[in-house]
């Protein structure tokens, strides 16, 4: 006996509700009005649909275009002076700080010439920072910014102080070489003769220069050197979490934007 042929599937049939109590015209314009509302949600599903595809597309267009950006600046040979603290003042000086006992050292070592101003506090963890002057004169704008940088980068910043002494005196006032019976600790040196002091508010401000380099130091020097910056005072933020949020607003490395901020928490207000 052959195989009985398989039944075929029984159709679905689709129930209809009627309203008795209108017109098969009326029960009609019921289902059509039904019909036109499903088909306007449709409508709109697709269009949230189309809408969260485009974002989606550009959310990935940026990213790409971030991760560029990232592996350009990975990739960017630093400058040699951003191994320590710096700052380009408003007259257009390179100023250069330590950051520990060693790159104290190497500032005034190998980094001052005669013609230069070294700035120092009498506070313990004080960087000496250093305005080189190529051999021209400087002007007391960048002498103030050059103090007030020392001060933004020393101990008085952990401290919450909210001002400091500063002074500054000629290269040939600084020496290694100790009083009898003193002793010169690495990155510490000694300074004989008159000093000029400065009374500083210790606060600075940050910014990214046109060659996209993190600058950190007294406002008036980086509102001239950046498009847009960040007023800096002492706060609550950890240099970590106002890293990123500076990242987010300007670009750049997280790693380059702590290195550059001062040591210790902080409070960001965003002036331009």
């Amino acid at each position: 006996m052959g195989s009985r042929p398989s039944a075929a599937a029984p159709k679905q049939s689709m129930i209809i509700k009627l309203d008795t109590r209108k017109s098969l015209e009326e029960n009609a314009a019921v289902y059509f009005e039904h019909a036109k509302k499903a088909k306007s949600k449709l409508q709109k599903i697709r269009e949230v649909i189309g809408k969260a595809e485009r974002e989606l597309a550009d959310l990935e267009e940026r990213e790409s275009i971030e991760k560029v950006k990232e592996e350009k600046e990975q990739k960017r040979e630093k400058k040699w002076f951003e191994k320590f603290r710096w700052f380009i003042s408003s007259d257009g000086f390179l100023c250069i700080g330590g950051r520990d006992a060693t790159s104290n050292e190497i500032v005034v070592k190998k980094h001052t010439t005669p013609s230069d101003i070294v700035f120092h506090a009498d506070l313990s963890g004080s960087p000496f920072f250093v305005v080189q002057s190529e051999g021209k004169p400087i002007p007391q704008q960048t002498i103030n910014e050059a103090a007030e940088a020392t001060g933004a980068f020393s101990r008085a910043w952990k401290q919450g102080l909210g001002y400091l002494e500063v002074f500054y005196v000629k290269p040939e006032q600084v020496s290694k070489e100790a009083k009898a019976g003193e002793y010169v600790s690495k990155g510490a040196f000694m300074v004989y003769g008159k000093k000029n002091i400065l009374r500083v508010g210790v606060k600075c401000a940050i910014g990214r220069t046109e060659d996209g380099l993190w600058m950190c130091g007294p406002e008036s020097a980086v509102e001239k050197h950046c498009k847009n910056y960040f007023q800096v005072t002492f706060g609550r933020d950890k240099p970590s979490d106002a890293a990123k949020t500076l990242r987010k607003k300007l670009g750049g490395d997280v790693d380059d934007i702590i290195r550059a901020l001062p040591p210790g928490p902080v409070k960001l207000v965003q002036k331009r």
